[in-house]
């Protein structure tokens, strides 16, 4: 003959009946899902016999639930791939210690006869000249014609050597401005650039990843024109 434990029956039961409410984060999906039903049953219990709610309201209601779902669980979803794309964001930028970058600037390193500088270009130009100034004298001491160009990032290796000159300009640190044309007007939108190295980077959830660099200071990865 078989027996059968009653109190264990009794207390398996009791705990499907009762069983224990899980806790729910403020602000998820579930928490928000809970709040709305637990209204909306609420407004079902206490409804006028007399005037229930119709289906067209039921049914509306439902559908606002959910449109909240859906939406939370679309923010959930995007925090998820900002911080994947931050984190590979941040590999990225660690590659680029050490290296140097082409970034928006307003000088030029020459020794021993080299420097490096760019333009950059958001539409064609029909002429794009580079001005070298002397920082001393405020003399413009040498002009860089690159001719027409189309729209992109042009690094340039610079000699110091203006044109008809017989001896190069001695080394330091000029100033660069860009001068670019097309249908013979002046465009706005090039912009001179200058070399730096990427010395560290930092990353937060806040402001997302920064490079650091000697000269220009904190720039982000959109920043950077060209990697050398």
């Amino acid at each position: 003959m078989t027996t059968i434990d009653t109190n264990a029956v009794s207390s398996d039961l009791m705990a499907t009946m009762n069983a224990k409410k899980t806790t729910t984060v403020d602000g998820s999906v579930e928490a928000d899902t809970n709040k709305f039903m637990t209204l909306l049953v609420t407004q079902l219990k206490n409804q006028d016999p007399m005037n229930p709610l119709d289906n067209a309201q039921l049914t509306s209601q439902l559908a606002q639930l959910s449109t909240v779902t859906g939406v939370n669980k679309l923010n959930t979803t995007l925090e998820s791939l900002k911080s994947s794309y931050q984190s590979s964001e941040a590999m990225q930028a660690s590659n680029m210690i050490g290296h140097s970058v082409l970034v928006e600037g307003t000088y030029v390193d020459l020794a021993t006869s080299q420097g490096v500088m760019g333009v950059d270009l958001a539409t064609a130009a029909d002429s794009v000249k580079l001005i070298v100034t002397d920082t001393t004298t405020g003399k413009d001491v040498d002009t860089v014609d690159l001719g027409a160009k189309a729209a992109g990032t042009y690094p340039l290796l610079w000699d110091g050597m203006p044109e008809g000159a017989t001896a190069a300009l001695k080394d330091g640190r000029y100033l660069i401005r860009v001068e670019a044309t097309a249908k013979g007007e002046l465009l706005k939108d090039a912009k001179a650039l200058s070399l730096d190295t990427v010395a560290s980077i930092t990353s937060n959830a806040t402001s997302g990843v920064k490079l650091n660099l000697p000269t220009k200071g904190i720039v982000s990865m959109a920043d950077i024109k060209q990697i050398l």
